[in-house]
């Protein structure tokens, strides 16, 4: 015997992949715990079951009917048989509502179970996005993701439904005529069926594949531009600054180009498929038909069993016709459905220890012992860090850029975990607490404070959304921002616009501050927050931020030094390690980096000041 060829790993891993998906979709249809979903499938089974039982048993009324009618019984019986065929012809008609009247309260039926799916799947989905690591989020990119979420959860629909009643009931009406056919009629009437049926399947199936891998590349070029559209549409303002409309419809137009080729070979080969599918079961058609002819002209069947066949045929080749779109689809919802279970199976780099406890807060401790860290094991960001920020104390973290500032912020709101040493507050290892607890004992002020396109009491009262209007407007007051939403004509209604937009610079910067008041956390982190603002702005943002650490342990990263000059403890890092600590007077006297960094930038303000 010749060597078998190997199996190609492409099509394995597909098949393994595909077999997966159908094991974690099947308990969706039979979830532990939850009769009222079992017992809604085994009740659209039993409609989809006596449906296709009615169906077979249609084509025998209208035989007979037809044979009623070609009697001859002589004038004495005209009348008899005249209303036999009727009322046959009323019994085939019924069978007919039957059958449709089953398949829609199967179709009713299943609704509420395919749609507690989709909303179950695509509630697990979204929460599982939320809980990837920070790393896997500024490594993918965002319309990416939501376009595998979006066709993913789409899939599992389709695939419940026409796997269950498409497929499902297929292969049962081709068993039940398969069997009427051999037993009724003849061996061979069985024979010419599925040979029909065989090539039938063989050439849609095979074509399928074909458009298959076409429909793959055309996704991939639909997330491709969709991507670029995402990505031009949220950076507007730069595009409209640098006069790159023109260069930003070339690059749509050339991801669409890509989508537009394989839109075309996906037409083509659909004309392909059905001319095919057209001619197989047509040849099939007229083989038994012809072999119904002969046997009526024989004196072997009747009329009726003539009609019968054709009936039985035409009854079959419906939903074959279907088979080959339904296969496509049903191909392709399990690729999309492979690519959001992946995306389900992408373990999270931060977890919880299993019975991790709540971070308890009792004075605010902040500290940094012996840290180390790096987003690449071959490139060190934090060198072996000291910090110790006291309970309600103000620390400050300096440095030039790339010394480690914001990667300090970073593992204190634990999106990374540090790979040496350890980050404890109030003396817990934060590797040992739940990441929810802490969270909500840390406020972040960014250097840029992005907001959801809603109104600006939305926006506020997300820092706390059981807050009370009085508790939102009390935040926003202390934020000194009230007076300004209150002269807006909608007030806290009124809508921010896309990542905020429509206001400016400070004004979301004292959004993002009441944000944070209102959460009240014991501890407030400072990440650059005035930093891209004009020098009176950031006056007036700083004395708000003053008054917002009161009674609070906060950590500020700052570039500029004349924002933090009041704190208690200023550290000031360099190529990820301490090099100097100690107040602002203290670190002056030492003539050391910080007094270098604070004399360049007093000289660069008084130029600026003298400009002015």
């Amino acid at each position: 015997m010749p060597p078998s060829q190997p199996a190609d790993p492409e099509r394995v891993a597909e098949r393994r992949s595909n077999a997966r998906t159908i094991r974690k979709v099947a308990p969706y249809l039979w979830p532990d715990g939850e009769a009222w979903v079992k017992r809604r499938v085994v009740l659209a089974m039993i409609a989809l079951v006596v449906a296709k039982l009615v169906a077979i048993a249609t084509p025998f009324f209208y035989k007979a009917a037809v044979d009623s009618l070609a009697d001859d019984g002589g004038d004495s019986a005209a009348w008899l048989l005249a209303y036999g065929a009727v009322g046959l012809t009323v019994a085939y008609g019924m069978a007919r509502v039957m059958n449709v009247a089953l398949q829609q309260a199967r179709d009713g039926i299943f609704a509420r179970v395919g749609q507690r799916a989709l909303r179950t799947i695509a509630l697990e989905t979204f929460r599982h996005i939320h809980a990837l690591s920070l790393r896997y989020h500024l490594t993918r990119r965002t319309g990416g993701l939501s376009r595998i979420m979006e066709r993913g959860v789409k899939g599992v629909e389709f695939l419940l439904r026409f796997l269950l009643f498409s497929i499902g009931p297929l292969v049962l009406e081709l068993a039940l005529v398969s069997i009427v056919l051999a037993v009724v009629f003849d061996i061979w009437y069985l024979v010419v069926l599925l040979v029909t049926i065989a090539i039938y399947v063989w050439f849609t199936f095979a074509v399928t594949e074909m458009r298959v891998r076409i429909r793959r590349e055309m996704n991939a070029q639909d997330t491709d531009a969709n991507q670029k559209a995402i990505d031009s549409l949220l950076n507007y303002e730069t595009v409209k600054y640098f006069d790159a409309e023109t260069w930003e419809a070339r690059r749509y137009d050339r991801a669409m180009a890509g989508y537009e080729t394989a839109a075309i070979k996906t037409a083509v080969s659909l004309s392909v498929l059905n001319a095919g599918q057209s001619l197989i079961i047509t040849c099939g058609l007229v083989g038994v038909m012809v072999m119904a002819a002969m046997g009526v002209q024989d004196g072997s069947l009747t009329v009726g069993d003539f009609v019968m066949v054709n009936a039985y045929m035409i009854q079959i080749t419906m939903p074959l016709n279907f088979l080959g779109s339904v296969y496509r689809e049903i191909r392709q919802a399990l690729v999309d459905m492979g690519e959001m279970f992946d995306l389900l199976e992408q373990p999270a780099d931060v977890q919880d220890k299993p019975g991790a406890p709540d971070l308890r807060v009792t004075g605010g401790e902040v500290r940094f012992r012996d840290v180390k860290f790096g987003y690449d094991a071959s490139r060190p960001i934090l060198k072996g860090v000291d910090i110790t920020a006291a309970p309600g104390a103000k620390l400050a973290i300096v440095g030039p850029s790339g010394a480690g500032k914001s990667t300090i912020g970073r593992l204190l709101f634990r999106f990374y975990d540090v790979t040496g040493g350890a980050l404890e507050i109030d003396g817990q290892d934060l590797r040992d607490v739940t990441q929810d607890s802490l969270h909500k004992a840390i406020g972040v002020v960014p250097q840029d404070t992005v907001l959801f396109n809603d109104s600006i009491g939305y926006n506020i009262a997300y820092g706390r959304p059981d807050a009370s209007q009085e508790e939102v407007e009390s935040a926003a007051r202390a934020a000194r921002i009230h007076d300004f939403i209150m002269a807006l004509p909608e007030g806290y209604d009124t809508a921010v616009g896309e990542r905020g937009l429509k206001l400016s610079g400070g004004e979301k910067q004292r959004v993002g501050i009441a944000r944070t008041l209102l959460k009240d956390p014991p501890i407030l982190l400072l990440d650059e927050a005035t930093s891209a603002l004009d020098t009176e702005t950031e006056r007036d943002i700083l004395e708000s931020l003053r008054a917002m650490g009161e009674g609070r342990t906060v950590l500020t990263i700052a570039h500029r030094l004349s924002t933090i000059a009041d704190s208690d403890l200023i550290v000031v890092l360099e190529a990820g390690e301490v090099v100097e600590t100690g107040t602002h007077d203290d670190l002056l006297a030492q003539n050391g980096r910080y007094a270098s960094m604070w004399a360049r930038q007093s000289a660069e303000r008084a130029d600026a000041e003298d400009a002015a």
